[in-house]
């Protein structure tokens, strides 16, 4: 026989007075939920996690990819964005050994630049220059990038800065066709390179969200929906894969060259990345502005570190404009961020200094490198040779 339970008659009866007063006073109108912008979602996390404030990298770092100075694509001047001093103190307080302009122009803006920054202080500026693409459809352009690059090291130029301009912006004057980062009219300039021995630091493609419809499904809706002229997407731009692609032919068909592929060639994809540095000795990475890739998998990165800790160049894409400080930047919060993320194992924190993620809604984890593990090259000689 199931055996009941019942509530004496005075109990059942408080409680059902209770309850019916209680639904007496709920409304019997749901509140509709309240619209908000997503551009106004600044949530607060209500974790409760270790926070480490690392003042100071464990070992003096090598920011190998800064911009320092801007010129004009007609190589005739040049601009420090910010006075040298100001630099020199923020190195000096984040143990940063020595920074690399990479955009150090062409011609008299390249000259320029080299006055102001490597030679007052050679041992703590380098500067790279760039090639001359609006004279890529001149005829014997080929020759006289190759010649530049040699103009160039003798001006003081330390490497090579190539934009992701090429494969994507640069095109053909005639026929308006996308210039490839492959076309053989720029071997020269590759051959040049490695007899200087004159790194060449290339940016090629973007996230691969940047080739996606921004649609709701796009991860990175935010960024391409303020800056629509950012997405590569339809028209006739190549693929992510194919532009990859084709530097690594680059990296292929120049041995003697030794390649930086800026922001970790494809930080979505790490075993894309590993494999091709197994691949070409000649090639390197660089973790600028990719720290929010890398700190979503902070397992798969920390083995990545670990396995390719000697090709794997620290920088920070730095550019001291546009911001409300160039501490922001160049100071406390941007370097700090850097060191957590490769020093600690601190969860879930913020991968820039900015309210609202700027690349994706998302936060990161540290990487806790063991100090077997460097976080980047620390010596010039380790990249740019013997001297």
């Amino acid at each position: 026989m199931q055996r009941r339970h019942f509530l004496p008659t005075s109990l059942a009866a408080a409680l059902s007075g209770a309850a019916f007063a209680q639904n007496a006073t709920r409304p019997t109108v749901k509140p509709k939920p309240q619209p908000l912008d997503l551009t106004q979602f600044e949530p607060k996390s209500m974790l409760h996690v270790p926070e480490t404030r690392v003042e100071r990298a464990r070992f003096p770092l090598i920011d190998i990819h800064a911009h320092l100075t801007w010129s004009d694509p007609q190589g005739k001047t040049a601009r420090l964005l910010m006075p040298a001093p100001e630099l020199l103190a923020v190195m000096d307080r984040r143990n940063i050994r020595m920074m690399v302009n990479l955009t150090g122009g062409r011609g008299d803006g390249l000259k320029q630049t080299v006055d102001l920054l490597h030679k007052p202080h050679p041992d703590r500026f380098l500067v790279f220059t760039e090639p001359w693409f609006i004279r890529t459809s001149d005829p014997g352009y080929a020759k006289f990038q190759g010649d530049e690059i040699n103009r160039a090291r003798a001006n003081g130029a330390r490497g090579l800065k190539v934009l992701k301009s090429l494969g994507l912006v640069v095109r053909q004057r005639e026929t308006k066709a996308l210039i490839k980062i492959d076309d053989p009219r720029f071997d020269p300039m590759w051959e040049a390179c490695g007899a200087n021995k004159m790194p060449v630091a290339i940016h090629t493609s973007d996230p691969e969200a940047f080739f996606l419809p921004i649609d709701r499904f796009n991860e990175r809706f935010e960024e391409l929906n303020a800056h629509p002229d950012w997405s590569f997407h339809g028209h006739d731009f190549p693929s992510d894969r194919e532009l990859q692609e084709a530097r690594l032919r680059v990296v292929s068909r120049h041995p003697k060259t030794n390649f930086i592929a800026l922001h970790v060639a494809n930080s979505e994809n790490l075993a894309y990345v590993g494999e091709a540095l197994d691949k070409y000795p000649n090639l390197h990475v660089e973790i600028g502005a990719r720290i929010g890739e890398l700190g979503r998998q902070p397992r798969a990165s920390r083995k990545f570190f670990e396995r390719y800790q000697d090709r794997i160049l620290f920088g920070t894409d730095a550019v001291p404009h546009g911001i409300e400080t160039p501490q922001q930047i160049f100071g406390d919060e941007l370097y700090q961020i850097y060191y957590r993320f490769l020093e600690t194992e601190d969860e879930y924190f913020d991968y820039a200094p900015a309210k609202v993620p700027p690349q994706g809604r998302w936060r990161i984890y540290g990487l806790g490198l063991p100090d077997a593990v460097p976080h980047g090259i620390e010596t010039p000689q380790q990249i740019f040779g013997d001297e």
